[in-house]
């Protein structure tokens, strides 16, 4: 009984977000919906990629994460591996109502392109993540990745620890930042934080997916004052509902009882409530939902669908089998009145990436509050 007025309860509650006109940003900011369009160029032409979490930086521009990231002059798949770099970001502004994105692909010293952020382990790679700013500095989360055997080349790896970066006082020109690497959990704990990032009270908080079980959703923080060095300062949310020193995944509670290696999880003053985006968290599925929680820690609503992906429904104009989509964000500082998230779209079919120029780029979705 006290499990079915608690979700009747949630139930409302969320019934009567979706129904609310809300205002999150500036109108000059929210007339700017993110689009991102692919531009060929020899060498370094930016031809699609993934994750797209946004950072917004106080002096109005936002920087763009991106994951393996395709370029050149069109797009180009050998033995079944893409020409792309690791990881790559965007600085965006949006100045009355004019949208305007520079991709930025790292040149290394032979001219030639390279990860944005550099792995610091052999035979790795990082994928970097959510980030967050603190006093002037900006801090990404980076997702330390390597070669895997698997049935599908589009799922061949495995993760092996979280490192942070930071660029302090980011300049105009990201080819000239300066980027500090700090570790912060190690391989083996196979629950790496990184899946969101966010601020409050003098704290970061960075959320973990256990890789096990039901694969919950584990929260982590690292204090302001303690960024000079995270791994010493880390704490994790336990069992016992405190924040403990260190991280232990075995002995930390779920926030979320099924999480997501992607998601966003943004707070809306208006609301006094968080909201996280995400896919339903039930394999490939194509469905991205909304939960809501008072607290960063939960309790946490079991979601309400808000969107089915065209991509991955069959009745639609263009679906390929093939085609699965992932990593819904929230972008809060482009909405007003409404709710602006993406996501993106990949293929287990490698090859199609070449000829399919529809998927493999940060989809954008603004939608009304109140829509299902």
């Amino acid at each position: 009984m006290k499990f079915l007025i608690r979700s009747v309860v949630l139930a409302t509650v969320l019934c009567w977000l979706l129904s609310s006109r809300i205002a999150f940003a500036s109108s000059a900011a929210s007339a700017c919906t993110p689009a991102f369009p692919l531009e060929h160029g020899v060498p370094q032409g930016w031809l699609g990629a993934d994750v797209a979490y946004s950072i917004p930086l106080p002096d109005d521009r936002d920087v763009w994460i991106f994951g393996d990231t395709l370029f050149g002059e069109h797009r180009s798949v050998h033995n079944n591996i893409p020409a792309m770099v690791r990881n790559s970001i965007g600085i965006s502004t949006c100045n009355r109502g004019h949208w305007k994105l520079s991709y930025v692909i790292r040149k290394g010293k032979d001219g030639h392109a390279e990860d944005f952020f550099k792995a610091q382990h052999s035979h790795t790679w990082y994928w970097a993540m959510d980030g967050f700013v603190a006093g002037k500095d900006l801090w990404v989360s980076l997702l330390c990745v390597r070669d895997a055997p698997a049935q599908s080349q589009a799922m061949a790896f495995e993760t092996c620890g979280t490192d942070l970066a930071r660029i302090a006082s980011p300049g105009p020109n990201p080819q000239a930042w300066k980027i500090d690497y700090f570790p912060l959990v190690p391989d083996g704990a196979h629950a790496y934080p990184s899946a969101a990032a966010v601020t409050d009270e003098g704290y970061v908080y960075l959320f973990a997916l256990r890789e096990s079980g039901q694969r919950p959703l584990l929260a982590t923080r690292i204090p302001f004052e303690g960024l000079d060095d995270p791994a010493k300062h880390l704490e994790y949310f336990a069992n016992d509902g405190q924040w403990h020193p260190g991280f232990d995944p075995a002995s930390a509670q779920a926030v979320m009882q099924k999480g997501s290696p992607e998601l966003s999880i943004r707070y809306h003053p208006d609301l006094k409530r968080w909201l996280a985006v995400m896919f339903e968290p039930e394999g490939f599925s194509s469905r991205i939902v909304l939960r809501t929680a008072p607290s960063l820690t939960g309790p946490w609503s079991q979601g309400k669908v808000i969107y089915k992906v065209p991509e991955m429904q069959p009745d639609k104009l263009g679906y390929d089998k093939n085609t699965f989509c992932y990593a819904a964000k929230e972008h809060p500082e482009f909405e007003h009145d409404d709710l602006v998230f993406t996501y993106a779209c990949n293929t287990f079919d490698i090859p199609k990436l070449e000829t399919n120029t529809g998927i493999y780029f940060p989809q954008v979705v603004r939608m009304p509050m109140s829509a299902n």
